[in-house]
């Protein structure tokens, strides 16, 4: 079980809570998140950082979701999960036909709840903002809409389809959600920038999903030789990497790097934490025609509490993104480990990586190749990035100052909710 608390009263900052009040009454939010909630992945681990904020400011939330999800504990969070579909058991990444059913529920559930209690406002993630447009109309409360990424650009880079009609749709959707919102928080510049070109009346917030869990215990020497020894590691190098195996995650390209870094590092590991069994089974598959099977691993999805053992067992920490412009979630926790990272230089992760925090080479099986050669070659200068990488994180994607900024949008978006309450009286 998720356990997170806040200081009653305070930030740990230091802000007050009645800053942001509605003269002095708790804001009671409906927030509608069509995810599995809790799953160890960047969406619902976004989401759960927003909603501890909030929390934290003093506010209630009453979450809409899927049935699927682990549960979680924070106080003044309520979670409402929509009825279980026979035979859907998980949802992958991304958009999947699963979804449809699913958020037809989690519509026609969000529907019932405002139409039993009263909210002063309403908060959406991804697809969630059209539904929030809907009932923001028909209930007249505000919407702030969480952009985690442009819909249309998903949905081409998840594979989900290439039909220009279908794109053309959800592009238009998107636009709409966008204008019809009373504030869009975008999590990274690119997705600000696609905002912004959405419409020119909208409020457009902009706020790194960089929260990281600061309350995850320090892993104890023997849990990280324990994995290493059941995962048959020896004691050679570990090039880790943690997340989805989506195709826009650049496994592949991955996967065609470990041959040459294999042939001068022959006792170099990689260690793989995340993604469903028929992307493992498929991946291994391409390992094993390569003949680098033994030199793999597959761990699939790990609890959050093993995350920071699984860090510390890394030699060097990797993002082979080959797609998209959105920043991955899990740059801000390679940041914070003070290990060195090797990432491709595409626009997502240079949001947030630069030369002096990470080594970024070319979104090749060559470019990730060489990059992990030179780092294993060069142990004093993967130090040094580590710890450049340790300190740019402290100052720039703490928890504190992701609080600090979600107190600022929260702060202004609720005195929009005053001054119409003023209006209105």
């Amino acid at each position: 079980m998720l356990l997170s608390s806040c200081k009653t009263g305070t930030f740990w900052s230091g802000i007050t809570v009645s800053a942001i009040q509605m003269k002095g009454k708790t804001v009671k939010i409906l927030m509608i998140a069509p995810q599995p909630f809790m799953e160890e992945r960047g969406a619902p681990f976004a989401i759960y950082h927003h909603i501890k904020a909030l929390l934290c400011m003093g506010h209630t939330v009453d979450l809409i979701t899927y049935h699927i999800g682990k549960p979680v504990n924070l106080p003044g969070l309520r979670i409402f999960r929509t009825p279980a579909i026979p035979g859907i058991h998980q949802v992958k990444v991304g958009p999947s036909m699963a979804k449809f059913p699913l958020d037809l529920l989690v519509f026609l559930l969000a529907l019932v709840q405002m139409c039993s209690a009263r909210y002063d406002c309403i908060h959406t993630h991804e697809e969630a903002g059209a539904m929030g447009v809907l009932l923001s109309s028909i209930f007249g409360c505000k919407h702030l809409y969480y952009m985690h990424s442009d819909l249309s650009q998903q949905i081409v880079s998840s594979e989900f389809t290439h039909n220009p009609f279908l794109i053309r749709c959800v592009a238009t959707i998107q636009r709409l959600i966008v204008r019809k919102a009373h504030g869009v928080i975008a999590i990274c510049p690119d997705i600000a920038s696609t905002a912004h070109r959405m419409t020119e009346t909208t409020p457009i917030y902009m706020i790194e999903n960089s929260a990281v869990d600061e309350n995850l215990p320090t892993p104890a020497p023997e849990a990280i030789q324990r994995i290493r020894q059941e995962l048959e590691l020896g004691t050679g190098p570990v090039l880790l990497y943690t997340g989805t195996l989506e195709s826009y995650q650049g496994i592949d390209l991955l996967i065609h790097s470990i041959p040459a870094v294999h042939k001068r590092f022959p006792d170099a590991s990689y260690v793989l934490v995340g993604g469903q069994s028929a992307q493992i089974e498929q991946f291994y598959d391409r390992a094993r025609e390569l003949g680098i099977h033994d030199a793999i691993r597959f761990v699939g999805q790990r609890p959050l509490d093993e995350m920071p053992t699984y860090m510390a067992l890394a030699d060097i920490l990797l993002s082979p993104r080959c797609k998209g412009t959105n920043t991955p979630l899990k740059l801000y926790t390679y940041l914070h480990s003070g290990k060195p990272i090797l990432a491709t230089e595409i626009y997502s992760q240079t949001q947030v990586l630069s030369s002096e925090t990470a080594l970024l080479v070319p979104p090749t099986a060559e470019g990730l190749a060489q990059g992990a050669i030179e780092l294993l070659s060069d142990p004093h200068q993967a130090r040094m990035l580590g710890e450049k990488g340790r300190l740019f994180a402290q100052e720039h994607y703490s928890w504190q100052v992701f609080l600090k900024k979600s107190t600022r949008i929260q702060e202004a978006f609720a005195s929009d909710l005053v001054d119409t309450t003023d209006r209105a009286a």
